[in-house]
């Protein structure tokens, strides 16, 4: 069956640039996955080889919401990994494109992003990544950790008595400042980043 991403509508996505400048929630969660990324020589020279490689890859969609943790981490590296191959990348909230996120389900079920879709300069399908790396599945539990229970009856163990609406939402506006800190200060979620390029890397290596 084909896919309903046409290559007609890949080019009538936006750019990366001009999907941030359309008034994106966590702006600066974006910017700083982006600028925190740094590609090594290693991971470079085999994005080089593989868009060398006849029938390599030549552009890339990515499916996603600006809320999104994996998203505003996940993205950036696609941003970053696009670059490093010299491809073209077209953004689509997965909100507004409900037909291209059922193309690509988590376990046939879930419509997890982000998702990057790699293709041939023959619009082909080479390859796709949903989500997060492995890695991070591994290592999830330490967001829980970070955040803390949230519920308002932890919440209310924490306090000593039953919380107003004004102390649960206090209560998840700092358990939300700890995750930002953790996400600009943790070497789990730099790795992450890294582990999300090794793993396009691989991915790519398979279809080409």
């Amino acid at each position: 069956m084909a896919s309903v991403i046409t290559r007609e509508r890949f080019a009538a996505g936006k750019t990366y640039r001009e999907y941030l400048d359309g008034g994106v929630s966590n702006r600066e969660q974006f910017d700083d996955n982006y600028e925190s990324l740094t590609i090594s020589a290693e991971q470079r020279a085999a994005l080089e080889e593989l868009a060398a490689r006849p029938g390599g890859p030549e552009h890339v969609a990515v499916i996603g919401e600006d809320w999104c943790p994996d998203v505003y981490r996940g993205m950036p590296v696609a941003a970053r990994i696009a670059e490093a191959l010299g491809i073209e990348m077209r953004v689509f909230e997965r909100d507004r494109n409900k037909d291209m996120i059922a193309e690509y389900l988590k376990d046939g079920e879930f419509e997890s992003i982000p998702v990057l879709v790699f293709y041939d300069r023959d619009h082909a399908e080479l390859c796709h990544f949903i989500e997060r790396p492995a890695l991070a599945n591994e290592q999830l539990s330490q967001v829980r950790e970070v955040l803390g229970d949230m519920r308002p009856e932890a919440i209310a163990r924490r306090l000593g008595h039953e919380p107003s609406e004004e102390e649960i939402a206090a209560a998840r506006a700092e358990g939300r400042e700890r995750y930002l800190e953790w996400q600009r200060t943790s070497p789990t979620w730099a790795g992450w980043r890294e582990a999300t390029v090794d793993e396009v890397i691989g991915l790519l290596r398979a279809a080409v």
